[in-house]
C-alpha cells in the first residue's frame, strides 16, 4: 500500500487503558515512514532516530564494572521499542528484562508495525517482556539487576501521568536501589537535563551521579542520567 506523502498523521490505534489514553500514529516524512507513540495527549517518542535511545542502554553498560560476570539488565519502558533491539544486539547482557505497563504498546511490537523493530529482540531467548507498572515491579520483584534503562517519561520533570513522579521520588528512587546488585547503575532517560534529579540521586545515596548529552537538531540536548549503587 502506498501512503501519501504528508506530514499529516495517521491513527492506526487508539485505547483507553488503566493509566489513560494510549494511541499510535503514523506519519509520512518523504520517502520515510515514522510512528509515533502518544499517551494522554503527550508525545512520547517516533521511530524518526532513536539515538538517544541506544545511549541509554550504551552509557549504563559503559559504566557497569562487569569483570567476566556477563550483566543483566531492566529497560523500563518498551516505547518503540529501540533500547530493547539495542540491548539485544549486544551479546554481552546475559538478561534483557523490559517492564511495560500498557498491552497495547506490547501488541504493537508483537502483532503490529513496530515489531519491524523488535521482532528479533522478541525472539531472543534473553529477553522478556513483563505487563505490569515499573515502581510495582522494583518494589516487589526479588530479582536483582546490573542495570536499570529507565525511558517512561519525558523525564523526571515532565512525566507522563502525575502518579509516575513517585518514580523520582525518594522512596522511588529507594525501590531502584533495592532492584540494582551492588556496584549496579540506574540510567534515566530524559529530553532535558534536571539539576534537581541529579541532586535527587545523591541524596537517594547513588554514587557516579553524571549525566551524559545527547546532541539533538534544535533545542537543548537529550540527555541520560547516570547513578550507581554503592558496592
Amino acid at each position: 500500500m502506498q501512503f501519501p506523502e504528508t506530514d499529516a498523521p495517521v491513527t492506526l490505534d487508539r485505547r483507553e487503558g488503566p493509566y489513560g489514553e494510549v494511541v499510535l500514529r503514523r506519519r509520512q516524512r518523504g520517502d520515510t515512514t515514522v510512528h509515533e507513540i502518544i499517551a494522554n495527549g503527550c508525545f512520547l517518542m517516533d521511530t524518526s532516530d532513536g539515538r538517544s535511545e541506544r545511549l541509554l542502554v550504551d552509557a549504563a553498560y559503559a559504566a557497569l564494572d562487569t569483570g567476566n560476570v556477563a550483566p543483566s539488565v531492566l529497560v523500563g519502558g518498551l516505547g518503540v521499542g529501540f533500547s530493547l533491539a539495542h540491548a539485544a544486539a549486544n551479546p554481552s547482557w546475559r538478561r534483557i528484562v523490559v517492564v511495560e505497563r500498557e498491552q497495547a504498546i506490547i501488541d504493537w511490537h508483537r502483532s503490529g508495525p513496530l515489531a519491524a523493530i523488535s521482532g528479533e529482540a522478541l525472539g531472543d531467548p534473553r529477553c522478556v517482556i513483563l505487563h505490569t507498572d515499573l515502581l510495582t515491579h522494583l518494589r516487589s520483584t526479588t530479582d536483582r539487576y546490573d542495570a536499570l534503562c529507565l525511558d517512561i517519561d519525558n523525564g523526571p520533570d515532565w512525566t507522563v501521568t502525575e502518579d509516575n513522579t513517585n518514580l523520582y521520588s525518594p522512596s522511588g528512587l529507594t525501590a531502584c536501589q533495592g532492584a540494582l546488585e551492588p556496584g549496579g547503575v540506574l540510567a534515566v532517560w530524559s529530553a532535558q537535563p534536571s539539576a534537581e534529579f541529579e541532586d535527587a540521586l545523591r541524596n537517594a545515596g547513588f554514587s557516579g551521579v553524571r549525566t551524559e548529552e545527547m546532541r539533538v537538531a534544535r533545542g537543548v540536548p537529550d540527555v541520560v542520567h547516570l547513578g550507581v549503587r554503592p558496592a
